[in-house]
């Protein structure tokens, strides 16, 4: 029995032709594979910058089924593993992808028609948020910036720190939507509160923000009550489908990812109702390029319920109600450091963290953050941030000057 057990786990002429095909089918990356035995293939070119080492055959053959799935079940669960610098690997595994080139647009569209079936439900809504953002405050404590802060950072100057671009981004959309004192905010999807914080105390606006997540809400009327906050600032558990009132600005910050393409209609009817005629807008959101199928894994461990959008499916947002698109900034690569630097906090609590849940916890949530750097890196994942207004509104800026002029940095 035990000989048997040997003979099964030598490489056989099987296995190189699985980890080649595995290979092409990425795009020949520099990468090494390595077999349960110290047996090593290299179909690409040049040297090779790491390894991906397969401790058992079923973990090699569950890449055949689903690549993405196989790959991030597998290294969560240890029977995958990485050797050299992640961040350089996953790197040289997106350039792969992009040399052996994109998949038919037209079947990205396909993808689209069949994710638009799906709707997220209130109800639905709230167990995806529950799933991801209800983990616990301790745990996001452990690795964000000071003030909680888990969308893009903006690195206006080199070196900033990662709780210098937090503040920097906040200030940027502020800049952005020329907050004046005493106007009415809505924000949509408002996390652990930060923006909505920052805006009443550096722009001195009202502002109402509504979140499904029990756990930020608790949060942030907790921060904001420490602050002296608690009357110009309003947060509401509550999906935003609930948002009635009126305002002179609507800002949702790092929510849309979670809408869905279904409700993208029905997100545009909310904000054409609330926003003034003359008010303005602004929808922070991860995007793409075209349209491709929602990573299958990503859905499955991190973000159920997500889907990543092109521009051109953010418009059904203003289409349908006229909106003014008044300016897009594409700020991905900020969105590459702000993953890389959230992934370096994240290795050095990754103890902490693996006693609070386990080890294959701490390995989704690196592959999780390590992917997504370089997603952004590549250019596989974009960060769009749109301005629009009301069609008929006239009172909007003739120049970006007011975006980067520190003339109108808050209120103070």
């Amino acid at each position: 029995m035990e000989t048997k057990t040997k003979q099964a786990l030598v490489p056989n002429q099987f296995d190189r032709v699985a980890a080649n095909w595995i290979c092409a089918f990425i795009g020949y990356p520099r990468i090494a594979i390595r077999l349960w035995n110290g047996t090593e293939y290299y179909f690409g070119d040049g040297v090779p910058v790491g390894a991906m080492e397969f401790h058992t055959r079923s973990a090699l053959l569950n890449l055949l089924f689903s690549l993405r799935v196989g790959f991030g079940e597998g290294y969560s669960k240890g029977k995958i593993d990485i050797h050299g610098d992640i961040l350089e690997i996953f790197n040289e595994f997106s350039w792969a992808f992009a040399r052996r080139g994109q998949r038919s647009y037209y079947l990205g569209k396909l993808h689209t028609l069949i994710s638009a079936i799906r709707r997220n439900t209130p109800v639905r809504s709230k167990d995806n948020v529950h799933h991801h953002y209800d983990l616990g405050n301790e745990f996001y404590r452990l690795w964000l910036d000071q003030n909680m802060v888990y969308t893009c950072a903006y690195y206006e100057k080199p070196g900033l720190t990662l709780t210098e671009a937090q503040v920097a981004k906040l200030d940027h959309v502020c800049r952005k939507l020329q907050l004046q004192p005493g106007q009415e905010v809505i924000e949509a999807g408002c996390g652990w509160g930060a923006l909505s914080m920052h805006m009443a105390e550096r722009y001195g606006v009202n502002v109402k923000a509504y979140n499904i997540s029990t756990e930020q809400v608790s949060y942030a009327r907790a921060e904001a009550s420490a602050r002296g906050l608690a009357d110009r600032v309003e947060f509401i558990e509550a999906d935003y489908r609930k948002i009635s009132q009126r305002c002179d600005v609507f800002v949702s910050v790092g929510m849309l990812e979670h809408v869905g393409l279904k409700s993208y209609r029905e997100l545009g009817d909310i904000v054409n109702s609330c926003l003034k005629p003359d008010g303005l807008g602004l929808i922070h959101s991860i995007g793409r390029s075209h349209s491709v199928p929602s990573d299958p894994w990503i859905t499955k461990r991190i973000f159920p319920g997500g889907y990543v959008p092109t521009l051109g499916e953010i418009t059904k947002i203003f289409e349908p109600h006229k909106f003014s698109v008044l300016d897009v900034e594409n700020l991905r690569l900020h969105y590459a450091r702000t993953c890389k630097e959230w992934l370096e906090n994240f290795e050095a609590v990754s103890d902490r963290v693996r006693e609070m849940y386990n080890d294959e916890f701490v390995r989704a949530w690196r592959l999780y953050l390590a992917g997504s750097s370089t997603a952004f890196q590549s250019g596989t994942l974009q960060l769009y941030q749109i301005v629009f207004a009301p069609g008929g509104n006239n009172d909007v800026p003739w120049s970006r000057e007011y975006q980067y002029s520190k003339e109108t940095k808050g209120h103070e």
